[in-house]
């Protein structure tokens, strides 16, 4: 018999994989460790403030417009466009003061309500993604769900009104006040908005489409801002984890030639580290691995620089060392899924009998902690074909098609997976979530 709580958790997951993203076709979602963790620093003086749980996360979606937006109650998202803009903590803290204030408003409660026309799937799945998170689903899920939906859809629900956008600068200018943080720099940031209201819709940034910047609302930012007396310091942990996750993203998306120019003459730890990527994507494996052992020897007991050197030598085919980085790492951050994932995929590139097995493990345990990450779902269905599992093998893909919205290889995988797999049983009922959300979406089950 199906238990109540089974049936939501079922509904949950089926509802999540009907309107998951077109992570490989649109915007990706930035899945990193190190920038997550450091984001959730810079934001928990401000979270902290909202009265929010500190287990609001913070992500960081690659495109390179300027936007940042909320679509439920526990997930703040950035473009990397806006992220590598603002050249301070401080902004990036207003920025998260703001929408940590639509949530602490109940601004996206109320969106939900008065989207009720909506009525593609598109649109409703930018509605169930609070849904999801409400009922204790991954956050990576409710992201998902938003990435996915249509732009009229994004629209609709990002869309906030001006009375909204001006209570939330009011909010968020004391979230700042009681952090600690310069109420300056929401001026700063909004500065970086004015007149783009003069701009034809598609000629604006969609920051300032979703957020309608006007006079009133700058005037009451600058009055409240000019009121704020005495110099306010940047608190020195902010800083640091502000420049890992900025300087760290920065040497992945832009060219390293660009990077390397920009930290030439520059020794310091979070210089040498973007040096390090930098060698890496030229590709130069002697230089980039020589640059990371300096500045692991700056912070010994960093897990996140042991896991990017795990990655350096991963993707350079020296699979074995690559292992003992990302253990190395587990070690210093156990059970946390993005480092998992990394091991698990350089224990699969040993392609042994025991390093399969091992890597089926940790795959497992890394899918209990993020469940809708394809990049590990592919990862966990092939360490299930080398053990055998060719039923569970075929649920991972099927789950990972669904994330991706490829309905139709979705449901082929769940039927072959529901046929292979005793009824019944944990895999048979993912397979039957998988099918479901295809149904949904409009899949019909041969």
């Amino acid at each position: 018999m199906v238990t109540l709580q089974r049936w939501a958790a079922r509904a949950t997951l089926a509802l999540t994989f009907a309107f998951a993203p077109m992570i490989a076709a649109a915007q990706t979602l930035v899945r990193d460790a190190e920038i997550e963790y450091a984001l959730q620093q810079v934001a928990q003086p401000i979270l902290q403030a909202a009265g929010l749980p500190s287990s609001t996360r913070i992500f960081v979606i690659l495109d390179s417009s300027l936007n940042a937006f909320v679509v439920d109650n526990k997930s703040i998202f950035f473009h990397s466009g806006l992220l590598l803009k603002l050249d301070t903590p401080a902004k990036v803290q207003a920025v998260i003061a703001h929408e940590a204030a639509h949530i602490a408003n109940g601004h996206i409660s109320r969106r939900r309500s008065n989207i009720g026309a909506a009525s593609t799937a598109a649109q409703l799945g930018l509605l169930l993604a609070a849904a999801a998170a409400a009922a204790g689903g991954s956050g990576d899920a409710a992201a998902g769900l938003a990435i996915g939906a249509g732009s009229a859809a994004q629209r609709a629900l990002f869309a906030h009104t001006r009375a909204e956008e001006a209570s939330a600068d009011q909010a968020a200018l004391r979230y700042m006040r009681q952090a600690g943080v310069d109420p300056k720099a929401m001026v700063d940031v909004l500065d970086i908005f004015r007149g783009q209201e003069a701009l034809s819709r598609g000629r604006q940034d969609p920051y300032a489409v979703t957020h309608p910047l006007t006079r009133d609302r700058l005037r009451a930012v600058e009055a409240f801002a000019a009121g704020t007396t005495g110099d306010v310091q940047t608190n020195p942990t902010t800083a640091y984890w502000y420049a890992r996750a900025v300087g760290k993203l920065s040497a992945f998306s832009r060219a390293p030639s660009w990077t390397l120019r920009r930290v030439r003459n520059d020794t310091d730890e979070i210089a040498t580290m973007r040096r390090a990527v930098a060698y890496h994507r030229k590709p130069d494996t002697s230089r980039a691995l020589e640059t990371i052992d300096r500045v692991i020897g700056m912070r010994p007991n960093d897990p996140f620089y042991h896991e990017l050197k795990g990655q350096i030598l991963l993707e350079s085919r020296r699979v074995d060392a690559a292992i003992a980085s990302y253990r190395r790492a587990i070690e210093l951050r156990p059970r946390e899924p993005l480092i998992l994932r990394g091991l698990g995929r350089a224990l699969l590139g040993a392609d042994t009998a025991g390093s399969n097995a091992q890597a089926l493990q940790v795959l497992t345990e890394a899918r209990g902690r993020d469940a809708f990450d394809p990049g590990l779902l592919r990862d966990l269905a092939l360490a299930h074909a080398r053990a055998g599992q060719n039923g569970l093998a075929s649920v991972a893909t099927a789950e990972r098609y669904a994330i991706l919205r490829r309905f139709k290889d979705a449901a082929t995988h769940a039927q072959r997976a529901a046929g292979l797999l005793p009824q019944g049983s944990s895999g048979w009922l993912r397979a039957q979530d998988v099918l479901s959300a295809a149904k949904q979406a409009g899949v019909a089950n041969k």
